[in-house]
């Protein structure tokens, strides 16, 4: 069994390593490679993920390494195993390139197909994020000291603040703000600074239209906003099953406070 504790103070530091490291390739230059037509991936894609699979490999072996930049041969069998972790090296690659700061290091780690511990670092916010499901989440700072943070308490639609992806505005967002015109809706990159922007409480929902990336994309995600006391499932409600064997978020992804989770399934259902 994983002591979540010790697994976070690990997965803490070779992000804010694998940080550092992006930060270095963004300042020295680079070349941009594409993977699929509008997927780019740099060097810094390349190397953060084999920093972060040799510090995660060398202090957990065993654990399956779920990375995005890794062959899938490497992680082939994961949904099997008791826990796994899901590695994005540079969430926002094209934020990264476009040099705008809104990119992050993410890792999650599920047990029992469940996310239980997300750490997310953004590199150019000098800001680093973490939590435990059912133990708290923290903005952690670079002295090692933490502060709580907490998803917003909003109750009403009317008014929220709203906040979707830059390169991919939801289809269904006029199903949302329908009859919630006070409503705000903010534009933003990486999906993984997103969801820590709802689990501090600066918006109250995120959400995505499938496809919403991959697994390795929402596990850290989910679990810092359950750790911060919101919510996070498909658009449709349902939990995500990491030891599905499914890798991309095929139903979605939505991230809220909590309080508003099922208004916001309502009301994307009604539209």
């Amino acid at each position: 069994m994983i002591d979540l504790a010790h697994a976070m103070r690990i997965a803490l530091a070779a992000a804010l390593e694998a940080s550092d490291l992006v930060m270095h390739v963004q300042k020295s230059g680079f070349a941009v490679d594409y993977k699929a037509a509008d997927d780019p991936v740099t060097r810094a894609d390349r190397e953060s993920n084999a920093l972060l699979c040799d510090r995660l490999g060398a202090a957990f072996p065993g654990v399956p390494l779920v990375a995005e930049e890794s062959d899938p041969h490497a992680y082939a069998g994961f949904a099997a195993s008791d826990a796994a972790w899901f590695i994005d090296p540079l969430d926002g690659t094209r934020e990264f390139v476009a040099g705008n700061g809104e990119f992050a290091v993410m890792i999650g780690l599920a047990r029992a197909g469940r996310a239980v511990l997300g750490v997310i670092v953004a590199p150019a916010w000098n800001r680093a994020f973490a939590g435990i499901v059912d133990d708290g989440a923290w903005e952690v700072r670079r002295d090692g000291s933490k502060v709580p943070i907490h998803v917003s308490g909003r109750t009403s639609l009317q008014g929220a603040s709203i906040v979707v992806s830059r390169s991919r505005t939801p289809s269904r967002l006029g199903a949302l703000l329908s009859g919630n015109s006070s409503s705000t809706v903010v534009v933003h990159g990486s999906s993984g600074l997103k969801a820590a922007l709802v689990a501090t409480g600066t918006h109250d929902v995120y959400f995505q239209r499938a496809p919403a990336g991959m697994r390795w994309d929402a596990c850290a995600s989910e679990a810092l906003v359950e750790a911060a006391g919101g919510t996070c499932s498909t658009l449709d409600g349902a939990r995500i099953d990491y030891a599905s064997g499914e890798l991309v978020n095929s139903r979605g992804l939505l991230a809220s406070n909590g309080l508003l989770h099922e208004k916001v399934i309502e009301a994307l259902r009604a539209g």
